[in-house]
């Protein structure tokens, strides 16, 4: 047991039918059908394999697509054969969850076989609307039709998405109320990795916090300073912007509209309390980049011209960012400098990007656009630790208590 929550170090796997929670939701090209990444289940492969090498009989519980919009779920079909060629495993599909058909096949599993299942969120109940409308009590959750269903085929639930971690969901937190559980290879690593960087960081320790999910990065910034785990915050992206604008920085009308068309205002007021609070541990960019005539330009953060949208941290700022890097001796990085996706304002992440694959120091990657930066730049390989999450890692390094580490810390006092 770690954490409170048994792993599979505490189970005799052989014969067993084992529910197998994975996170393996990734970009799909839907006119080919194929996966356009492959990061996360490339991550499972251990787990479903050791299940399956030791004699269990294995079911995968997975979802694809975020359910912000329902036409964005797709079949987990190809993950099934992408499964295949990594682990060398017999690997089943069924296009059902947990209807007849799904449940017959779960009963003619033979041990070290795996059977994938369908997508979890073509259930109603595994959707998002049904978890923050209804908020269902994870004793409830053990009432829904997935749970009633599946649970008594099985003897075993493991639960290895990590990166799901912070949703309340009846495949995520339902089958903990009625089964044994326990957390497979992936959860435990990254559990430990992160419980490690909060806890014990190597000094001194630099957070670099980008991109657009600004609830996410102030949460976690405000939590990182008030623990004394960062020394350092290097901003860019939208977070950066918001900063700048908490401190009177006029960051051009373009840039200012989004904000506001994004409904983000609020956060300005919120950015400026943490900064007055933090300011000696804050890092804004003192200059930035912006496109005129389809022309990358850079300028001081007091003299962006009126009209421009910010699209990067400037040449300058990134030059001090790389020497915090270097001076590091942890650094954790969630979300880009910029709009890396395009030439004129992909500098600061490329700059950044290669200056962590240059240091010397413990350096820890959270969230999709972090990892595809890395592998744009070619440093995955040179990151000390790639984690899958994004919602899960920034909440868990906000402090909170995820939902499923809850619900695997109950079974684990229960069975």
């Amino acid at each position: 047991m770690k954490f409170g929550i048994q792993t599979l170090d505490d189970y005799d796997l052989r014969g067993k039918t084992v529910l197998c929670r994975v996170d393996i939701n990734q970009p799909v090209d839907k006119t080919t059908g194929q996966l356009k990444d492959t990061t996360r289940i490339r991550a499972c492969v251990p787990t479903v394999r050791e299940l399956a090498q030791s004699g269990a009989k294995v079911v995968l519980l997975a979802h694809q697509g975020s359910d912000i919009e329902y036409k964005n779920y797709y079949t987990t079909e190809p993950h099934a054969q992408v499964l295949r060629e990594l682990s060398g495993l017999k690997i089943g599909f069924i296009d059902d969850v947990c209807g007849p058909a799904a449940r017959a096949t779960i009963r003619d599993l033979k041990e070290g076989e795996v059977l994938l299942l369908d997508n979890m969120r073509f259930l109603a109940e595994e959707q998002t609307l049904f978890e923050m409308k209804l908020q269902l009590t994870q004793a409830q959750q053990a009432e829904t039709l997935l749970v009633r269903k599946l649970a008594p085929l099985a003897d075993l639930y493991v639960c290895d998405a990590f990166a799901a971690a912070h949703r309340d969901q009846p495949s995520l937190c339902g089958f903990e109320q009625v089964l044994p559980s326990a957390m497979g290879r992936l959860f435990e690593q990254e559990f430990s990795v992160i419980s490690e960087l909060m806890e014990s960081p190597t000094k001194p320790c630099t957070f670099i916090l980008g991109g657009a999910k600004i609830s996410d990065a102030f949460l976690m910034m405000e939590s990182v300073l008030e623990k004394g785990v960062a020394d350092h915050v290097l901003t860019g992206g939208l977070v950066a912007n918001i900063l700048l604008a908490s401190q009177n920085v006029a960051i051009g009308l373009g840039s200012m509209d989004f904000i506001l068309e994004s409904n983000y205002g609020e956060y300005i007021e919120k950015a400026g309390v943490i900064y007055s609070r933090f300011a000696d541990k804050i890092v804004l960019p003192e200059d930035v980049a912006f496109e005129q005539d389809d022309q990358r330009e850079e300028a001081f953060v007091n003299a962006i011209p009126a009209e421009a949208a910010v699209v990067d941290i400037g040449s300058r700022a990134f030059q001090t960012y790389t020497d915090l890097i270097h001076a590091s001796q942890t650094v954790f990085v969630n979300g880009p400098m910029g709009v890396f996706e395009q030439a004129a304002s992909e500098a600061g992440t490329r700059a950044v990007w290669t200056a962590l694959g240059e240091t010397k120091a413990y350096t820890v990657l959270g969230g999709g656009d972090s990892i595809t930066a890395a592998k744009k730049y070619d440093v995955m390989d040179k990151m000390g630790y790639v984690c899958t999450g994004g919602g899960a890692l920034i909440r868990f390094l906000s402090g909170e208590e995820l939902p499923v580490v809850r619900a695997l810390r109950h079974a684990a006092q229960t069975f």
